[in-house]
């Protein structure tokens, strides 16, 4: 039986008007889209904090835009590059490093958090707003990924809701509400495919980073456009649901869907299968988590259904890409298992961007850190963070066996 990983009544609480929001990875694509709607809606949203990477010029920028009273930067020499950048009758505090975002997290003038970071250095300062009771607007698939078990003791402790922002588990969120969760049978999934989804192994052995980076449907940043393409992505967000959502592997399905209209279906026991259908743009799925229960006004092109000439639907080839069956298998091996995968597959795709190894070598190097794990169970934060560093250093320093 489905089992959403929090309740929805801290969001149900929040006024229609005057929302504060924490944007942790302001700089990025969905921290980016984010402001362009608060920038739409002033009236409802307004803006508490602002955390990027290394962007330095680029948070400045928004900074100087919307004035939040605190800001949050990687590194204490970012910091005071950022300072010099912003004017001088504006004086934020700024907070670095992933303490600082964790503090920014849980900043009591907060309403709901924005966790749009890439990868596992998003996974602390989730935590930290679940733990201060927040309204978590998730992007970050890789705190679930790592931490589902850890985020739902504490959704159940603190009264933490998690809204999610991913297209496909707010279309799954969309499609559940209203409805008795005893009686779905099926989530499913849909992937894009990538820009590979009608490649051969030919061709992915030649594949080059300006490819994996050109998605057909999204814009996206680098690393979730190479995840994209390898499908490492959609197995992650199989991971994501059955954390989320609380239904087994085997209730939770994917189908390869390459116009992206429909977002995700949620099937019921008697047959009824309920699609979100939208334009791709990210915008609809933030504005959604952002102003839940209700829906903001956006200016985006209609869907025009008369225009659409097909809908398609087929099963991914997990041959070919096989990063979906490294997803499940994880998934099934126990909770400590996904976090070596994401481990080894966020290092992998930075080799693979640096050109030091081929595309198909990112999920056999994920697959190499998978075998050598013995699986345990992670007591919390420290023990997530210890076998992250070590699946990353194993991939970084891997060496494959030459046979004679």
């Amino acid at each position: 039986m489905l089992q959403y990983i929090s309740s929805l009544q801290t969001a149900s609480r929040l006024p229609e008007s005057g929302r504060n929001l924490v944007v942790l990875g302001s700089t990025g694509s969905i921290g980016q889209n984010v402001l362009r709607i608060v920038r739409n809606h002033p009236d409802c949203l307004g803006v508490t904090g602002l955390a990027g990477g290394e962007n330095v010029n680029l948070l400045a920028a928004q900074a100087t835009e919307f004035r939040p009273p605190v800001l949050g930067i990687k590194t204490q020499a970012l910091a005071e590059e950022l300072r010099g950048l912003l004017p001088a009758d504006y004086k934020p505090e700024i907070r670095c490093g992933e303490d600082g975002f964790a503090d920014m997290a849980s900043l009591a003038e907060a309403d709901i958090v924005v966790s749009s970071q890439v990868g596992a250095a998003g996974l602390a300062p989730t935590l930290a707003a679940v733990k201060a009771g927040k309204v978590v607007a998730l992007a970050n698939k890789e705190s679930l990924v790592l931490a589902g078990p850890l985020l739902r003791s504490a959704c159940a402790s603190s009264g933490a809701c998690i809204l999610p922002v991913d297209s496909e588990h707010n279309a799954l969120f969309q499609g559940l509400l209203g409805h008795c969760d005893r009686e779905v049978r099926t989530l499913i999934l849909t992937a894009s495919g990538g820009p590979f989804r009608r490649a051969d192994k030919k061709f992915l052995d030649q594949v080059t980073p300006e490819q994996a980076l050109a998605h057909p449907n999204w814009s996206m940043g680098a690393k979730i456009s190479v995840d994209s393409a390898s499908m490492m992505n959609k197995g992650l967000e199989i991971i994501e649901a059955h954390y989320l959502f609380g239904l087994p592997l085997e209730n939770i399905d994917v189908v390869v869907h390459p116009e992206s209209i429909v977002h995700s279906m949620v099937e019921y026991q008697d047959g009824s299968v309920l699609s979100h259908m939208g334009i791709p743009d990210m915008r609809i799925p933030i504005a959604f988590c952002l102003s839940y229960p209700r829906r903001l006004a956006l200016d985006l092109p209609r869907l025009d259904l008369t225009g659409m000439r097909q809908l398609t639907f087929y099963q991914p080839d997990e041959e070919l890409f096989p990063a979906l069956t490294l997803a499940k298998s994880a998934l099934t091996a126990g909770p400590s298992h996904p976090v070596v995968l994401n481990a080894a597959n966020e290092v992998a795709v930075e080799l693979f961007l640096a050109k030091r190894i081929a595309f198909p070598d990112i999920p056999v190097l994920a697959e190499e850190a998978l075998a050598r794990h013995q699986g345990f169970d992670p007591s919390g934060l420290d023990d997530i963070r210890a076998l992250d560093a070590d699946a990353r250093d194993f991939v970084r320093n891997y060496k494959p066996t030459v046979h004679v």
